[in-house]
């Protein structure tokens, strides 16, 4: 189901179900994911600012952003048991022509950062990154599609993504995702939660252990 989702994405034919969302709940909930499932020789710093206002995007989406940015940043850094960085603060950007934000409107927007102490990219791999199905990892370890779906899912958000990178150096990213209005997101909010009845839950499993 996932893989197919990405592959609509990529596409553009699946409709993104945008809502106020903090990105802040999305990037732990994912780092966390991550850690389980990574070395422990492998440091991941967080520097996560709990203020951040809401982004109006699709809570999936954002989610496969932080994953796939961070499992790049993993595969970069897992020969020499490096680290890599997740960030995210906000950002206003006075006009267009703002050294390192050339072209995006000029407004709030919150910035997620994933830099790594990895070898780094030369300038003709950084200009192919996010083509399709490109890759320099190693065969199993990626299909190509994550960047080119990380990038599509950004610039429908009304964002963009920027790159810096050196052989050698490592590599940042930066996702710039428009604020959302505060007191539009508190609209947006339930009014209250579930309301209980006399629901049953059905649960199947192939193991009668896992089951109970």
């Amino acid at each position: 189901k996932d893989l197919t989702r990405e592959i609509l994405t990529f596409s553009r034919q699946a409709e993104l179900k945008n809502q106020p969302v903090e990105f802040q709940t999305i990037i732990k909930e994912a780092l966390k994911l991550l850690r389980s499932s990574i070395p422990s020789d492998i440091e991941i710093l967080q520097n996560i600012r709990p203020e951040c206002r809401p982004v109006f995007a699709d809570p999936t989406k954002l989610h496969q952003i932080i994953m796939n940015l961070c499992t790049n940043a993993f595969h970069a850094v897992q020969e020499n048991s490096g680290k890599f960085e997740v960030i995210l603060d906000e950002i206003v950007i006075q006009n267009e022509n703002q050294p390192g934000v050339e072209g995006l409107v000029p407004g709030d927007y919150v910035r997620l950062t994933v830099s790594d102490t990895g070898c780094g990219m030369d300038n003709q791999t950084l200009v192919q990154i996010f083509d399709p199905y490109f890759t320099t990892k190693e065969e199993g370890k990626g299909t190509g599609l994550g960047l080119s779906v990380s990038y599509g899912i950004v610039k429908k958000l009304n964002g963009d993504i920027k790159v810096y990178s050196e052989p050698g150096q490592g590599t940042t990213f930066h996702i710039y995702l428009p604020a959302a209005d505060v007191q539009t997101a508190g609209e947006a909010a339930p009014e209250s939660g579930v309301k209980g009845g006399n629901e049953r839950i059905l649960l199947v499993d192939d193991e009668e252990s896992i089951a109970e």
